[in-house]
């Protein structure tokens, strides 16, 4: 948790970046019959930041190193699913939970909700116009150059959509092949081209660091043309292996081939992040930098410092009511339940009593800097050694009331969150009240 002492903490503070999020955990699954779901839809939210997320579980193709793919973009089945999925936000969009405040943010996301006709797209842009939306509501869509064609563009625009979060992973057409790519580099180039010739809405291009046969050379091309391609925005994401994936069973079987390893990612992470800085470009977490304040990347913001979320879709995750929310990715359940006018199968968990506190430090560590002033005394005292060994490991400069992480600890900040909230529990404040002594939600929101 408190990072290992070296002389190069941006390779070696840790062994290896331990998972994609970080939380606390603890929350125990509740029951909640079909009752209890309706009633709850009937209670107006006390949340002052909301978003929609809506998950679009279909992809054209497999990418190498995805664990997350759920079904074939087969057209049939996905109108199928668009058509019952508007009907499902038809409905939600109705409710006194819904209309009781304004949402900031709507995330489209999956999968790959690119991949959906131009008329699904149009209905489902449709639909998110009757819920109630703040008049700078970012609106999402998510998914990948590849068939995202001037029909859905223009269709997109027309509904509403100002903000598309494209996955480039690499401009390199090999390293593309390899990962399972569609288009070659020149196409992707001039795409991305087209689309931010006129800013009429942010685009944002995603790259990950660490594929096979991206090697340093390859990794500063990729950067030096996602800052020349037009984008307002970029994601760097370091590739972690995942069970399941064809880069798993490639690697397995002796397939894989030349691939960086952990300090050369962590230095791939360095370059991306001091060249983007260094040519103007705005860091607004440990992992996205912005070209132009266009670019706002509200909902992963709010996402991290724990926003209600209402999630619609087999697969989405959000929370309500301060319970958490995790639909099955099982799309024949997901049909009957909803045709059938019961919930859709998936888990409810029961309260955090610590939801405020994890999400300011979530939501700080991932931006690269907390406001220590922000903390109830005791938690700042609490936490006060574990910043300080940050510190002496290089990772964190404690500054008055500020704690600021280097470059270093911006690259391990997911273990650095979750090696907080290792520490927190393991040393509770001195006077922790009941409801800390029981985190699983036991006087939580009445479900049933």
């Amino acid at each position: 948790m408190t990072g290992l002492s070296s002389p190069d903490p941006l390779k070696f503070a840790f062994t290896a970046k331990i998972a994609a999020h970080a939380s606390r955990g603890g929350a125990r699954p509740l029951a909640l019959d079909d009752k209890g779901w309706q009633r709850w839809w009937q209670e107006a939210t006390g949340a002052r930041d909301r978003a929609l997320y809506i998950h679009i579980p279909f992809c054209k193709k497999r990418c190498s190193f995805c664990n997350f793919f759920e079904n074939g973009a087969n057209p049939a089945r996905m109108s199928r699913y668009m058509a019952a999925l508007c009907e499902n936000l038809r409905q939600g969009a109705e409710t006194p939970l819904a209309q009781s405040a304004p949402f900031a943010a709507v995330y489209v996301g999956g999968g790959t909700p690119t991949d959906m006709a131009a008329g699904d797209l149009a209905r489902l842009a449709e639909v998110i116009q009757r819920f109630p939306l703040t008049q700078d509501a970012e609106l999402t869509l998510e998914g990948r150059l590849n068939g995202f064609d001037e029909q859905k563009w223009q269709t997109a625009l027309a509904g509403g959509f100002n903000r598309f979060s494209f996955g480039v992973q690499s401009f390199d057409t090999q390293v593309r092949q390899q990962a399972a790519r569609i288009d070659e580099r020149e196409r992707v180039l001039a795409r991305l081209a087209e689309l931010t010739r006129v800013d009429e809405a942010v685009i944002v291009a995603d790259l990950i660091f660490g594929l096979p046969g991206q090697d340093d050379a390859i990794w500063r091309q990729d950067i030096a043309d996602v800052m020349a391609s037009g984008v307002h925005g970029v994601d760097l994401y370091q590739l972690i292996p995942m069970p399941g994936t064809h880069l798993d069973r490639a690697q397995d079987k002796g397939r894989l081939g030349w691939a960086a390893d952990g300090p050369q990612r962590a230095t791939m992470y360095g370059y991306g992040a001091q060249t983007l800085e260094q040519g103007g470009w705005q860091r607004l977490s440990c992992s996205h930098w912005r070209r132009t304040d266009s670019e706002q990347s509200r909902y992963n913001q709010m996402a991290k410092g724990g926003a209600e979320i209402l999630p619609f879709g087999a697969g989405a995750g959000g929370n309500v009511h301060g319970h958490g929310l995790m639909y099955g990715r099982d799309l024949t359940p997901w049909h009957q339940a909803l045709a059938a006018g019961r919930r859709a199968p998936g888990m409810v968990m029961g309260r955090n009593p610590h939801a405020e506190l994890d999400a300011l430090l979530r939501g700080a560590l991932d931006t690269g800097g907390l406001v220590l002033a922000l903390l109830p005394d005791d938690v700042k005292a609490q936490l006060l050694p574990l910043f300080q060994a940050w510190q002496q490991h290089g990772l964190a400069v404690l500054t008055g009331e500020r704690l600021e992480l280097t470059l270093a600890g911006r690259f391990w900040t997911i273990n650095l969150q979750a090696g907080l909230f290792e520490y927190v529990q393991l040393n509770p404040p001195a006077g922790a009240d009941a409801a800390s002594a029981h985190p699983t939600g036991a006087a939580g929101h009445s479900l049933v």
